[in-house]
Formats: structure tokens, C-alpha cells, sequence
């Protein structure tokens, strides 16, 4: 189950950098490619806006 980025999102680009498979791309809103995501929530820990969740 990969992890989903919701409408909080602030486009801070902190979890970029966090996440190992590259799966997150960046935009007004950041996604997250479920076909890359490895479910490992990295990129949820380190979000300051908490929205970042497993989908």
C-alpha cells in the first residue's frame, strides 16, 4: 500500500530528499508515484504538515 500525499501539502520539499526509491514528485502539490512507493513512510515521518499518509 503506498502512501498518499493529501491537500495540506505546502510544497516544502522535505521529503524529496527522504525518500530512497525517488518515488515523490514535485508540483503545487507533491505526489507520490504508487507504482515506486516501497510503503517504508519516511517521507510521512518528516513531513511538518503531517500530510503525508499510508492510502
Amino acid at each position: 500500500m503506498a502512501y498518499v500525499i493529501s491537500d495540506d501539502c505546502i510544497a516544502c520539499g522535505t521529503c524529496i530528499s527522504e525518500c530512497p526509491v525517488e518515488a515523490i514528485s514535485e508540483g503545487d502539490k507533491y505526489s507520490i508515484d504508487p507504482d515506486t512507493c516501497v510503503d517504508c513512510g519516511t517521507c510521512a515521518g518528516v513531513c511538518p504538515t503531517e500530510a503525508i499518509h499510508p492510502a
